[in-house]
């Protein structure tokens, strides 16, 4: 008996790389899979429905059962096609899980609608079409799970502004679901990984990175009934290491009577109230003392 027996879910970008291994995760461990992928380039262009169709034989050979969709999440009817597609060949659907992204990188002061747009569209709106469609299914049955995936771009990066964006914009929405859909019994989470990948491999920086395949079972448990009790998280993940982020919460105040004035701010904000300083600040720091060293050498 798998962890999964029974289940019936979807999955974005399944064609290749975090998503390809999150679906056979999911059909190694019981559950029927929709395996959905526009087919396009790290780019978001030259899109083929070939690469889905590939990985359901995959799945198929291995013993699983799964059926392709090759619509793209960035429409309402795109995202209401992945879920009907679990509904005609599975007669239900209990988890969906938003895998599907692009990458367009480019700073931000150079940064046009041509790198915005789409990257927005494919990740955020594109975990909202699918969520939007799912939704209704599981109040109805009092029972689902929503799956979006994050990065830890959320909290900042250099000249992914456009991708930061949609992240954070997914964790806020995922968070929104949670709370919206907590007294129906579905629950929403995030997975932030970090894994080689095709947009990973733009990566400047010797970061360490696992295998799409260390994320798999990650989404496998919350999609499983025994994470019934865990909504509105979000989940880093990197090789054999699962980190869990803080909630948003105010951590200090300061106040007086009646209005501030902007001199009175100046006067008390550094010593009453501070700051929380950007990590990856003190990361970028290195990286210009680093270069001025080497510099300096030659």
């Amino acid at each position: 008996m798998g962890m999964l027996d029974g289940k019936v879910v979807a999955v974005t970008g399944a064609g290749r790389g975090i998503g390809r291994a999150v679906a056979q995760g999911l059909a190694a461990n019981g559950a029927k899979v929709v395996v959905n992928d526009y087919g396009v380039a790290v780019d978001g262009t030259s899109p083929t429905s070939e690469v889905a169709a590939a990985v359901v034989k995959e799945i198929e050979a291995a013993g699983g059962r799964a059926v392709a969709n090759a619509s793209s999440v960035t429409t309402m009817e795109g995202g209401a096609s992945i879920v009907r597609s679990a509904l005609d060949a599975f007669a239900r659907i209990d988890a969906v899980v938003c895998v599907a992204g692009i990458l367009r990188e480019r700073m931000l002061f150079n940064m046009g609608e041509a790198e915005w747009d789409p990257v927005i569209e494919t990740h955020l709106k594109g975990t909202f079409t699918v969520f939007r469609a799912a939704a209704p299914i599981f109040r109805e049955q009092k029972s689902g799970t929503l799956i979006g995936f994050t990065s830890g771009a959320f909290a900042a990066s250099v000249a992914q502004a456009n991708y930061s964006a949609a992240k954070g914009g997914i964790v806020s929405l995922v968070r929104s679901a949670a709370a919206g859909l907590y007294k129906y019994g579905v629950t929403a989470n995030c997975v932030a990984p970090t894994a080689k990948s095709r947009m990973s491999g733009a990566v400047p920086m010797d970061f360490k990175m696992g295998e799409p395949e260390d994320v798999a079972p990650l989404v496998s448990y919350l999609v499983s009934d025994r994470a019934r009790h865990l909504t509105g998280q979000v989940y880093a993940i990197n090789g054999g290491e699962i980190g869990v982020y803080n909630q948003p919460v105010v951590v200090r105040t300061m106040s007086k009577p009646g209005r501030w004035t902007p001199e009175e701010i100046a006067q008390r904000i550094d010593g009453d109230l501070g700051f929380e300083r950007m990590p990856i600040l003190d990361m970028l720091d290195t990286m210009a003392a680093a270069a001025a060293r080497k510099k300096s050498a030659s």
